[in-house]
């Protein structure tokens, strides 16, 4: 069975889009985590629905994956499939004020695609490290911006195998969410629709982001960015630090000296380190400031 699983699955995407048993600390930015069973790059959005559809008829559970900025995967893997939708979907065009851009185009080469050509508006993107799609799916955002701002519509695939449109208002994007993470929907491709302006301004201003950046966060060091929500009324990194966790450590894990809000791998950790110091936190701010802190970052196979 599970040869003809393999098989299909190189049917529809060519051989050499399907590997088996590859090392997820490759494709994540934390840079830990075992295994994937199987590991799929479709190259179009009909390869990635036929890929989903043989992955249920084999009863194969399936993750849709972009650059891995956001993703803890366990030191055990994740037995059933990556669908890895990243340099194999990341064309960006541009008419006019508006950018279209593929759901694995990456935030950062988006914003400085635009500012080539003297648009405004994706300045605050220019260094979440996450994909287009991500970003859609979580609202991402940053330093006063969020993705909502820009977007005009956006192109998903549902679970049922319906391509659809949907416009700003239908995507109903709110701190951390949208209707395509609720609704399991599929982010192909995204139209943004941007402000004429100065190139020059525009770098400078991506360029002054990139200090702030810089000198606030552990960029040096392996991590998922942040790695807790925003408590409502509350800020993650200052809980953390209040509890007295900074630089809090577990093996090679450890609560960021730098932001608070960031768990880092000093180079030699395990996803078990990475959850261990992340139990440690909750536990402690629950503890002595009575607030549950919710998880931003996604696990996968624990």
């Amino acid at each position: 069975m599970e040869n003809i699983f393999y098989k299909k699955l190189c049917e529809i995407n060519g051989l050499a889009q399907v590997h088996t048993q590859e090392p997820m600390k490759r494709h994540t930015t934390f840079r830990v985590g075992g295994n994937a069973g199987y590991f799929v790059t479709p190259l179009t959005p009909e390869a990635l629905w036929q890929t989903i559809e043989t992955c249920r008829e084999a009863e194969e559970p399936y993750y849709i994956l972009g650059n891995g900025s956001n993703v803890l995967v366990s030191d055990q893997g994740y037995s059933g499939v990556i669908i890895q939708l990243f340099k194999n979907q990341d064309k960006i065009t541009f008419e006019g004020r508006r950018l279209t851009a593929q759901t694995g185009a990456l935030l950062i080469r988006t914003a400085h695609e635009a500012a080539k050509l003297s648009l405004s508006g994706l300045e605050f993107a220019s260094g979440i490290p996450g994909t287009v799609g991500g970003a859609l799916a979580m609202n991402a955002g940053a330093y006063g911006g969020e993705i909502r701002d820009v977007v005009e519509k956006a192109r998903v695939l549902t679970p049922e195998g319906e391509i659809r449109w949907l416009s700003r208002e239908e995507l109903d994007l709110t701190y951390r969410s949208s209707v395509i993470s609720r609704k399991s929907y599929i982010a192909l491709e995204a139209v943004f629709l941007l402000k004429e302006g100065e190139s020059t301004q525009i770098e400078a201003r991506m360029e002054e982001l990139k200090r702030t950046r810089t000198e606030k966060q552990p960029l040096e060091y392996a991590s998922a960015g942040s790695t807790f929500k925003r408590p409502e009324g509350y800020f993650a990194g200052k809980l953390i630090m209040e509890a007295g966790l900074r630089g809090y450590r577990v093996g090679g894990a450890q609560v960021s000296e730098k932001h608070c809000g960031f768990v880092i791998n000093r180079g030699d950790a395990t996803a078990r380190d990475v959850m261990a110091v992340i139990m440690h936190v909750r536990g402690e701010v629950k503890r002595q400031a009575g607030v549950d802190l919710e998880l931003e970052v996604k696990l996968l196979g624990f």
